[in-house]
């Protein structure tokens, strides 16, 4: 992983990708057959909601959702960049849709760990939010950030879905590298 500069590259996981691709289509499908059968299942005894527009507006949330995650995941898995660049000034995140780009170790206050449904997501705490906030190009993922730090108190968070590592070793390089990265600056 690491390369002849000293970087530590964690590339992408193709595998992965693909299988959450997969995943993704299914969940399509299943959406659009909520949709043409939403009728169908108003007498279904175990369904909450027998509303034929409630349960065709959810189906069709479940088109958008995954249908944006797959065409996303179909533009990932071709894509040759490493998912994640570690070196002595900081990162560079290429894991997600709503990657930060460059994040520098200067900036990170702290790292945390949140759980959300299973998923365990690594919280990069940074001194300036809102400039991380500001440099992203597309309004998608300033809005992201934006709700990621209404919640979280930072725009950042990094998973190991999408990478070639497990959860656990990508956090303690992260702590490793950010203390590291303070004893230089003393």
């Amino acid at each position: 992983m690491t390369n002849t500069t000293g970087q530590l590259e964690i590339p992408l996981s193709k595998k992965k990708l693909l299988l959450m691709l997969i995943g993704s289509i299914v969940f399509v499908l299943l959406a659009i057959w909520l949709i043409y059968y939403a009728d169908n299942l108003t007498g279904f005894r175990y369904m909450r909601y027998r509303n034929p527009t409630f349960i065709r507006g959810i189906g069709i949330a479940g088109v958008l959702f995954f249908g944006l995650c797959a065409i996303y995941l179909g533009r990932k898995i071709p894509d040759n960049k490493p998912g994640i660049i570690i070196d002595k000034m900081g990162l560079i995140d290429n894991s997600s849709g709503v990657a930060a780009g460059q994040i520098l170790w200067s900036d990170i206050e702290k790292i945390s760990v949140i759980e959300i449904h299973r998923q365990k997501l690594i919280l990069l705490h940074v001194k300036n939010p809102q400039d991380y906030i500001g440099k992203q190009t597309s309004a998608f993922k300033r809005k992201m950030m934006q709700l990621n730090f209404n919640m979280y108190e930072t725009p950042l968070s990094i998973t190991s879905n999408s990478l070639q590592i497990k959860f656990d070793e990508l956090l303690n390089i992260l702590n490793q590298y950010l203390s590291t990265s303070r004893k230089s600056l003393k």
